[in-house]
């Protein structure tokens, strides 16, 4: 028999049982796993699951939120209850053999008359009168991209403006002297409507009531090789409505070089409104940064080969694309893999597991994972044109070109034509081309030609050039 119970004051699952004592106890979502404090003996054991984990070697932070599965000695646990528990970082729920962990939220403000409560006493808000930005990322699913290069800035050359960050859950890390707010909780409508400014890299979704004042910088998070926006193949009359609603709610949109701005501004409709090209903030590290750190806390020696794995995502499916085994890639070419999924792929998704396989998707910054990588291995994602800035050879894994270029978002340049290194189909060609000690010379000349037009301005300083575009508009006060 065995017996399930939450220890508030230490933010821990413990369950008891009675017979021989196990081994081993585990709770392993699809993000996080935590293994059990076992103790006891004879006749009764507790298992003590603690709520937080420390990942990526950073601190202990809350577990992600999702469902959870209990094992004891490998075999899983059923028949628990423990009813709805609300702590400080966290909500935790036992049900037969499911743990489910949800944002600290009161129940009270999930529900449908909760979240309409708040939601009319934000647009009914005067606003914007706190010296104060809002940041969010990829919908809050982390804190990163250009909005935390900015933040790292703005924390420097203006320590009096406070620094909200919108969060699905407690498990995102915030930068240091952050504030994090948790999506749809009573602070998190309090912080939008009162900051005088909101710094985001997406689309602000929940319904947006701009305060008198108030400026709204869009980011967004990469220059485009697929079609974007009003672009995307197919007419769609509610997307282009939608397209058009949200780009008239940002003040000014930042571009990495003057191809996206181009793209930028026709996708999204953006007339009549500036469009700052200053690089992109979140490039700055791969020219300032350092990789000893990185590799430190993810376990990576100094002197290992690192290959990336960033493919984008697909309209057609909700996972990450499966194009190659990481763990044979590993053995294959004696490097460490790190797997990336793309942001939308981060809650439908499940970590990659196996030797020297380290599942990078839930790392909050994608920028330092590119300052440790000796190689890219991408398709159609944004992020070679970023990678591009360290120099470094990329691979570009395209089994699926056709169907992606002709049928699901089509492209705004011929890839094959243009890209800094070699297209390949499987990983028997990936691996060949990585071993490839010629490959890196071939594409020297498609190299420099990129740099030359999408990094020019990616030189260590984008944010310091944009905050100071910020301060010297009066947004904020320094």
């Amino acid at each position: 028999m065995t017996t399930a119970r939450i220890d508030e004051q230490t933010q821990s699952l413990i369950i008891a049982g009675t017979g021989q004592r196990p081994a081993s106890a585990a709770l392993e979502g699809p993000r996080a796993r935590v293994a059990a404090k076992v103790t006891g003996g004879g006749k009764t054991w507790k298992a003590t699951f603690p709520l937080r984990a420390a990942r990526w070697g950073g601190a202990e932070l809350p577990l992600p939120s999702g469902e959870y599965g209990l094992t004891v000695d490998g075999t899983e646990v059923s028949d628990l209850d423990v009813e709805p528990t609300l702590l400080p970082t966290l909500r935790v729920e036992v049900r037969g053999d499911a743990v489910t962990i949800a944002p600290a939220i009161a129940p009270i403000y999930e529900t449908t008359e909760g979240q309409r409560t708040l939601e009319e006493r934000y647009a009914s808000q005067i606003g914007a009168g706190e010296n104060a930005v809002f940041f969010e990322s990829f919908y809050g699913q982390t804190a990163g991209c250009n909005p935390r290069a900015i933040d790292r800035v703005l924390a420097e050359r203006a320590p009096s403006v406070t620094r909200y960050w919108s969060v699905t859950d407690l498990s995102v890390e915030v930068p240091d002297g952050a504030v994090a707010v948790v999506e749809g909780g009573p602070e998190w409508w309090r912080a939008r409507a009162e900051s005088r400014m909101l710094i985001v890299n997406d689309w602000l979704r929940k319904r947006f009531v701009r305060k008198p004042g108030q400026r709204v910088l869009q980011t967004w998070h990469g220059t485009p090789l697929k079609r974007l926006a009003l672009h995307r193949p197919g007419f769609d009359p509610r997307r282009m409505a939608a397209v058009v609603k949200e780009s008239r709610r940002w003040d000014v949109l930042l571009a990495q070089n003057a191809y996206a701005s181009r793209i930028l501004k026709k996708a999204y409709a953006f007339f009549g409104k500036p469009i700052w090209v200053e690089g992109y903030p979140r490039n700055d590290m791969l020219v300032t940064g350092g990789p000893a750190p990185i590799r430190e806390a993810l376990g990576i020696d100094a002197d290992e080969r690192v290959l990336l794995y960033a493919p984008t995502w697909r309209d057609d499916r909700a996972e990450m694309v499966d194009f190659i085994d990481p763990q044979q890639l590993a053995a294959d070419t004696n490097s460490v893999v790190l797997v990336r999924g793309h942001s939308r792929t981060l809650k439908p998704g499940r970590d990659h597991a196996g030797a020297r396989v380290i599942d990078v998707t839930g790392y909050p910054e994608t920028s330092r994972l590119l300052l440790i990588a000796d190689a890219l291995i991408t398709d159609y994602s944004s992020v070679m044109f970023d990678f591009s800035v360290t120099g470094r050879p990329m691979f570009f894994l395209v089994p699926d070109m056709e169907h992606y270029r002709g049928e699901l978002r089509g492209f705004y340049f011929d890839l094959a034509e243009r890209a800094p290194g070699p297209l390949v189909h499987s990983q028997a060609e990936l691996v060949q081309a990585l071993e490839d000690r010629e490959v890196p010379v071939a594409y020297q000349e498609r190299y420099a030609a990129w740099k030359a037009q999408f990094n020019r301005l990616d030189d260590g300083a984008a944010a310091d050039r944009v905050v100071s575009r910020i301060l010297d508009q009066g947004w904020l006060t320094a």
